[in-house]
């Protein structure tokens, strides 16, 4: 299963009214039947990939190509899985929705520890972080999704902005050993850009190490004042929360990046000035490495045939509706089904 990044076209404008309203309830039948037949667990492990991601909103009858697709197919999962007694949550949105994230997993009403629900909320908070400033592709973070499990098992999918291009991250909670190192499975782009600097490559492990040796260390008051290096890079500001961390002595590079303020300039100042110091050198490349079933809404490749979907949605529920009382004939037919198109 991979996880990692999509380039989409940003594409601006709202869902029309009827189309998201059977987003939300096609979304919810599908996502009843896969946690169902393969628990909540595999459903994260799918929103996780972004090919699977993609085909989703395909069949949701979004567009298949652009941005819109990953903040209407999740506002439409938000809703009709949090509807749903399923043990999974969705939190964040778009914009200033995405800031909610932490308080809407506090105030969850599954039967979590405060230890677990400070873990989600860290995993919330440093993911975007990372994906932000230890990935300085140029995208900036506009869209936040974190999808929980009554378990504390969790996956984030989060969407940045570059020009007229959008870039989508994902996340899965069972594969991240550590959140500053290769926290995605795989990064998939139609777009590769020249001199990413890249903080979660192994190859920058050093310049990890370093800089937080850097910020602990007594040598950070010591730094010579002029380098053709640090011209560009090392303004005030990011000298103030350069000292900022020193005060807070982080115990590791997770720590580090969590102090409120340090952003990506920062960072980047201080990956120079290890390298300036140390001789560290940090990766600077990027780590970038369905077909429709009910039309699309711009009309591609045919406009939504309405009657259709709404039956589609009709004979899911009615599945899933049989399935609840022991009568699973018609979850095998579709299951059947999906053979012939392997």
């Amino acid at each position: 299963m991979r996880t990692g990044v999509a380039n989409l076209p940003l594409h601006y404008g709202k869902a029309p009214r009827w189309l998201f309203s059977r987003m939300t309830k096609l979304s919810g039948e599908i996502a009843e039947i896969i946690i169902n037949e393969y628990g909540k667990d595999e459903f994260l492990r799918r929103l996780s990939d972004p090919f699977w991601f993609q085909a989703f909103g395909c069949v949701l009858g979004f567009d298949w190509h652009s941005s819109g697709l990953t903040t209407t197919v999740l506002g439409a999962l938000k809703v009709s899985l949090n509807e749903k007694n399923l043990g999974i949550k969705v939190c964040g949105g778009k914009g200033a929705t995405s800031r909610k994230t932490p308080s809407e997993i506090e105030n969850t009403d599954f039967d979590l520890s405060t230890k677990k629900i400070e873990n989600l909320v860290k995993a919330s908070k440093l993911s975007a972080k990372v994906d932000n400033s230890l990935i300085q592709d140029g995208f900036q973070l506009y869209h936040h999704n974190f999808i929980f499990t009554e378990k504390g098992k969790w996956a984030v999918i989060q969407q940045g902005m570059s020009e007229s291009w959008a870039r989508r991250y994902h996340w899965l909670s069972e594969d991240v050993k550590t959140f500053v190192e290769e926290p995605h499975n795989a990064i998939v782009s139609d777009t590769k850009k020249e001199d990413v600097l890249n903080l979660t490559a192994k190859e920058s492990r050093e310049t990890r190490q370093a800089t937080l040796d850097l910020v602990k260390g007594k040598n950070i008051l010591t730094l010579p004042k002029r380098h053709e290096i640090l011209k560009k890079d090392l303004s005030k500001r990011a000298m103030k929360f350069i000292l900022v961390a020193h005060e807070s002595q982080p115990k590791n590079y997770e720590e580090l990046i969590s102090i409120k303020g340090i952003g990506p300039k920062t960072i980047r100042a201080l990956s120079l000035i290890s390298d300036l110091i140390y001789g560290t050198k940090a990766s600077w490349k990027d780590p970038v490495k369905y077909s429709f079933a009910h039309g699309g809404k711009d009309g591609i490749p045919h406009l939504i045939d309405k009657p259709i979907y709404d039956k589609n949605i009709e004979i899911l529920r009615d599945a899933i509706e049989n399935a609840k009382i022991g009568r699973k004939e018609k979850i095998f037919a579709i299951k059947r089904l999906s053979h012939f198109f392997k």
